[in-house]
């Protein structure tokens, strides 16, 4: 893809995200159902937080075009290497792990991760954009530029700690509330609940691998920006 019209895609997926992320915070909770809005609000919900990631990708990515369209390739070196891990390590295999496991839980039982309740609160859409759209998203990112991807150990071992800061989060909130994020985890026992995350997060780096395996087939293995390549930077 050529770098003005990624730009002007990064800008619109950037706008696009920061759309949704304003939509929830002004979604109409007079009535909410009690269990919805507790402590820690919908921040939460991994879904609301791969929103907000999504929207700094997307701006770190359009920012990354235009210092490269303006020439500023000392800047844009530092941005493009923080944009490929926020893709490798989180953007893509936090996106595909939310939508994959919600519409596979949905379908199976909804009341487990998006109560009934809800559809009087969050618009069709919207949920659809939280749950649906990010897929296509991720992936077409993926075909349109290529993603230096960082050494094996070290993707792992930061997708790792973010995922062990997420559920720290979750248990945190059932300490305090006696409640927990998705009705889901209810129905585990303590040792049941470790299996889950234990296997929720060999989902994720199956996904991290896979974001990896299709980006080396598309890209191939040497992936270099143009423009440092011609002028050695």
């Amino acid at each position: 893809m050529e770098i003005s019209t990624l730009t002007v895609y990064h800008c619109l997926a950037f706008v696009w995200y920061f759309f949704v992320c304003y939509s929830i915070t002004i979604v109409r909770t007079e009535d909410q159902p009690s269990e919805v809005f507790l402590y820690g609000g919908q921040w939460k919900y991994l879904t609301v937080l791969n929103l907000v990631l999504q929207a700094v990708f997307y701006g770190v990515s359009f920012l990354a075009d235009v210092l490269r369209l303006i020439k500023k390739l000392r800047c844009v070196k530092c941005v493009i290497s923080s944009r490929d891990l926020l893709f490798s390590v989180l953007a893509f295999p936090v996106s595909t792990f939310v939508s994959v496991s919600f519409w596979a839980l949905y379908s199976y039982n909804r009341e487990l991760v998006y109560p009934r309740s809800l559809d009087g609160i969050i618009p069709l859409w919207l949920n659809h954009a939280m749950h649906t759209a990010v897929l296509p998203f991720a992936f077409l990112e993926i075909f349109a530029t290529p993603h230096r991807y960082p050494a094996k150990k070290k993707g792992l071992i930061l997708l790792g700690f973010a995922s062990f800061v997420y559920i720290s989060w979750v248990l945190w909130i059932y300490s305090v509330t006696g409640e927990w994020v998705y009705p889901l985890f209810a129905l585990f026992s303590p040792v049941g609940l470790a299996a889950f995350f234990a296997g929720s997060l060999a989902i994720i780096v199956c996904f991290y691998s896979f974001g990896e395996f299709l980006n080396r087939m598309i890209w191939g293995d040497s992936i270099v920006i143009p423009d440092y390549k011609r002028k050695g930077k």
